[in-house]
């Protein structure tokens, strides 16, 4: 899919194929090796060092101000520049959080986590995160976080009373965002009402519409499609689940639905099946970071949520953003190992 994805970028950008292609195979073949490492770490060394792993990831996501170091684009300053590579340290926070999250409350017996005491140390790495991310801005990478520390609170037996006082805050933050924000009150604005603003905010899903409702049941076919040379931004980035549809039609962009459905169902089954609690809610919370980000993606270009820009798990560009995707996937195939030597 990527392949077919970067024949549009191509022709417009004049970029060269090969390099394109290969540049993301060393980026997979990268991811692959880091997987196979991950999975072969007990995940239990996390619980002991996860203050550090976290307060590090602050201190790299923090650097992304500092001059000469920080890069910005589009807007945006998200990424660490060494010479001709470019790293993105909130993929690390995303994973830190989560392993912090899941030491905090694997401390915590069943009656303290019920207690309105649990939700400190939710809010406090919900918000550290939110303190860098946010600033840069972010917003989509947050909202992952949010709902994989969500998750990871709701599976420890948190009461429903404590759940509704963090949705209460969420929606009073979303709130205070799209005041003190223009472009977050926009995108919903366009989420709203599409055809607004067809050749400003709403173009990108414009043209996203376009491309999944014009591949029809069956799709155009393999590399037929139109859209992703002169008309859909970011081909091969956060619209690829566009170019999919429209070559693959309603059935492949259901295929590609339930692929992640069976993917999160395993990883679950496999947290689930974990008798150490830190391991259970670690792997709640690594599966919900790599569905989540799929969902909202996918949701976002065909107009269930407003744009939020985030790359499709395992399948769009980005360097750092795949990486870690295989990262957190060898995290989970780490507690499925364990499992395996807890049986035999």
């Amino acid at each position: 899919m990527f392949m077919s994805a970067s024949l549009g970028l191509v022709a417009r950008e004049g970029a060269n194929f090969t390099t394109v292609i290969l540049k993301q195979a060393g980026i997979a073949l990268a991811g692959i090796i880091i997987m196979i490492v991950m999975s072969n770490i007990d995940v239990k060394r996390y619980r002991k060092n996860a203050p550090l792993i976290f307060l590090f990831s602050l201190g790299l996501t923090a650097l992304v101000f500092a001059p000469h170091i920080g890069f910005t684009h589009g807007g945006a300053t998200r990424w660490l520049s060494f010479g001709s590579y470019t790293f993105q340290p909130a993929e690390l926070l995303k994973i830190a959080s989560v392993i912090l999250l899941a030491a905090l409350l694997s401390r915590y017996k069943e009656n303290t986590v019920q207690s309105i005491r649990s939700l400190i140390p939710f809010f406090l790495v919900a918000g550290s995160a939110a303190a860098l991310i946010l600033k840069q801005p972010d917003n989509g990478t947050f909202l992952v976080i949010f709902f994989a520390l969500l998750s990871m609170y709701i599976a420890s037996g948190a009461r429903f009373t404590h759940v509704g006082i963090i949705f209460v805050c969420c929606i009073v933050a979303v709130a205070s965002l799209a005041y003190f924000r223009p472009y977050v009150a926009e995108r919903f604005t366009t989420f709203f009402n599409p055809t607004s603003d067809v050749q400003g905010s709403g173009y990108q899903i414009q043209q996203a519409l376009i491309a999944v409702g014009s591949g029809g049941i069956t799709g155009r076919g393999f590399g037929q499609s139109i859209q992703k040379f002169n008309y859909l931004p970011e081909p091969i980035g956060d619209s690829i689940f566009a170019v999919a549809a429209e070559e693959f039609g309603f059935a492949g962009a259901v295929s590609i639905i339930l692929i992640f459905v069976a993917f999160a169902l395993r990883g679950l089954k496999i947290a689930i099946a974990s008798k150490d609690v830190f391991s259970r809610l670690l792997g709640v919370g690594i599966i919900t970071l790599i569905t989540v980000q799929a969902l909202i993606n996918i949701s976002a270009i065909i107009g269930v949520i407003p744009l939020t820009g985030i790359p499709l798990s395992f399948i769009s560009h980005g360097g750092t953003a795949l990486m870690f995707t295989m990262a957190e996937a060898g995290i989970i195939l780490s507690i499925s190992r364990n499992l395996v030597r807890q049986k035999s």
